[in-house]
């Protein structure tokens, strides 16, 4: 149990650092498919090594539904990285987090699985904490709410893709469809919006997304891997506590109460929900 709830918590203070770099480097001017590129290249650089050592087949089995997960994956990605031009880091993951919520409405449609009614009060609860945050909140920008949940509608697509995918393929596998697919789509896209050249620690930055990506996956795989898996989900929601808190202090974001409240409220609906499907 203590191992499982460390390497959450590595987890999570890994995609904090990311997503700290990514706003940072936002901020600096950087374009959204300029990031795409760079944290997807850093990931190739650990999947494909693994791949090629254990002899997996880098092509998998599943081809298409492999591609459109990574079609889909690379939108749901662009999407969040587009919106932190608008929004504070603490407000775009909070939000991204509705996925589960979208996944599971599609699951109803493409997986034949059934939604309760009192899941359906989760959701309503974690929307009502979208609204209260968009009602309160100044700085929330339409444009970059209408990305960032776009981007959690994707990642929900994505959720359905991997469920179909199931274990035909090999985890690697999959993250390393995304991570071509995104560098491929990503360079191509910032040969026409290539706003800034990296310069100095710039690059140490930009090279980072994908390392400290891979190891938040890694982790969270390691803590779900563990036989208690329904009592450390939860503290991968610590993330948005944490991008908030270092939001505050070195990107002197402001969040006015209410707003923290509507928080509060979409992971409250998301954790609820997810405690509710696991019994």
């Amino acid at each position: 149990m203590k191992k499982a709830i460390y390497f959450m918590i590595m987890s999570t203070v890994a995609f904090t650092v990311m997503n700290l770099f990514l706003k940072h480097l936002k901020d600096l001017g950087f374009d959204a498919f300029q990031l795409v590129f760079f944290r997807s290249i850093g990931t190739l650089f650990f999947t494909m090594p693994y791949l090629l050592y254990h002899k997996i087949p880098i092509l998998g089995n599943q081809k298409v539904l492999l591609v459109f997960r990574g079609l889909a994956g690379v939108t749901s990605m662009g999407l969040y990285f587009m919106s932190l031009g608008y929004l504070a880091i603490g407000t775009a993951v909070s939000l991204r987090y509705l996925a589960p919520i979208f996944a599971a409405i599609l699951a109803v449609f493409f997986l034949k699985e059934r939604v309760k009614p009192i899941q359906w009060l989760f959701f309503l609860m974690a929307f009502v904490g979208v609204l209260i945050i968009k009602g309160f909140d100044a700085s929330i920008d339409t444009v970059g709410l209408l990305l960032i949940i776009s981007s959690a509608l994707f990642s929900g697509v994505v959720y359905v893709l991997i469920n179909k995918i199931g274990v035909k393929d090999h985890p690697v596998v999959i993250v390393n469809y995304f991570m071509w697919i995104s560098v491929i789509l990503g360079g191509i896209l910032s040969i026409f919006n290539w706003t800034k050249n990296p310069e100095g620690v710039e690059w140490l930055f930009l090279l980072s997304l994908g390392v400290f990506g891979y190891f938040g996956q890694l982790f969270m795989t390691k803590a779900f891997q563990s036989q208690v898996t329904n009592k450390v989900v939860s503290l991968k929601y610590m993330e948005v506590i944490f991008t908030m808190i270092v939001g505050v202090l070195w990107l002197g974001d402001v969040y006015p109460l209410l707003s923290v409240l509507g928080t509060v409220l979409v992971i409250a609906g998301l954790v609820l929900n997810m405690f509710y499907r696991s019994k």
